[in-house]
């Protein structure tokens, strides 16, 4: 994979894009994989505040889960008069008809949070092979760096679901090559539900005679399940689980101590970056024009996209405090029932 990190804080990303200043009246169409994750509502409370702030037109839809509602989605959404497009896939393939069309029309397209292999489309993300590396490394560093570990892994269509595991892989590959962990359990997981998590867990557990030692979750909702499943055989808090997307649960789960470690991306830092974007493509911007862009490749067709990425922050009971203070969470929601010792609670 080739790739280029931009070397930032989420922070400076965000320093560097000015608020727009341009024509009104602008359409930003989105379509929403699944809406009903929580932190997609934290990124649409962003989006459409910037959006509107500018005078500008938001609007959007949701595929619930759907490579195949998702598709008219976008034809619904050009149809509507999007000036510019920003998608969160759920299957990037499925919906390739309806990016062509697009890309047809002259609509400038956003791949938001998952990469299009299409090069109009402009890929804004934080670093999911980062993600996978932190998660990985973080595991090894609280002592775990032998034994039997499961791997829960996204949906089979999403890119970020490879790009997390190669991550995962690049940190854990010495210790795998040596012997010293062992994968005995690796499924994706459809749509990245909790519930399809938890029965792919149950199954390990069982194929396993419950040893197993550590478990690689690539998202928080996923761990969720992970947990449930732990909990089933008095097993929570004794085996670590790892996540991402610091969802309010999963923070007061690290807490609690039933999750090792969420890495954190900050949506609102996300969603401010791409909004700016869009606003600035509708208006007749080339992607080369948006701050901090870089080539990036590495998806199943190897197509080169111009893209931004952001850098994430894990969060552990070292830390918790980082995102108490940054807003994001409650203390009294974060620190709910936790362990003594626990940073900022």
């Amino acid at each position: 994979m080739k790739k280029t990190i931009m070397a930032l804080t989420a922070s400076a990303f965000i320093a560097t894009l000015a608020a727009p200043v341009m024509a009104k009246d602008k359409i930003v169409g989105v379509s929403w994989k699944v809406f009903q994750e929580e932190r997609w509502k934290r990124d649409e409370a962003v989006i459409k505040g910037i959006v509107e702030a500018n005078g500008d037109k938001y609007i959007s839809a949701d595929a619930q889960g759907s490579a195949g509602k998702q598709l008219t989605d976008i034809e619904s959404l050009i149809s509507q008069g999007a000036d510019v497009l920003m998608i969160v896939p759920f299957d990037s393939e499925a919906i390739l008809p309806a990016v062509e069309q697009a890309s047809a029309e002259g609509i400038p397209m956003i791949a938001y949070d998952v990469q299009i292999e299409h090069p109009d489309s402009l890929y804004i993300t934080f670093d999911n092979v980062g993600v996978g590396r932190m998660m990985a490394q973080t595991m090894l560093d609280s002592g775990q760096t032998e034994g039997n570990f499961a791997f829960i892994k996204g949906d089979q269509g999403d890119p970020n679901a490879t790009f997390l595991f190669e991550g995962i892989m690049e940190v854990l590959k010495p210790q795998i090559d040596a012997g010293a962990i062992n994968n005995v359990c690796e499924f994706f997981t459809d749509g990245w539900k909790p519930e399809g998590a938890q029965k792919n867990m149950e199954q390990c557990l069982t194929s396993q005679d419950n040893k197993v030692d550590a478990v690689i979750s690539e998202n928080d909702g996923m761990a969720g399940g992970v947990v449930a499943a732990l909990e089933a055989q008095g097993m929570a808090g004794n085996v670590p689980v790892t996540g991402q997307d610091g969802d309010l649960a999963a923070i007061n789960r690290v807490a609690r101590g039933t999750q090792l470690v969420s890495v954190w991306k900050d949506s609102r830092a996300l969603g401010k970056v791409a909004a700016e974007a869009a606003l600035m493509l509708a208006n007749g911007k080339s992607m080369s024009d948006v701050p901090n862009t870089a080539p990036f490749s590495g998806g199943k067709r190897g197509v080169t996209v111009t893209s931004i990425l952001l850098p994430p922050t894990p969060i552990t009971t070292s830390n918790v405090s980082a995102v108490i203070d940054a807003g994001w969470i409650s203390k009294e929601k974060a620190c709910e029932g936790a362990m003594d010792g626990v940073a900022g609670c």
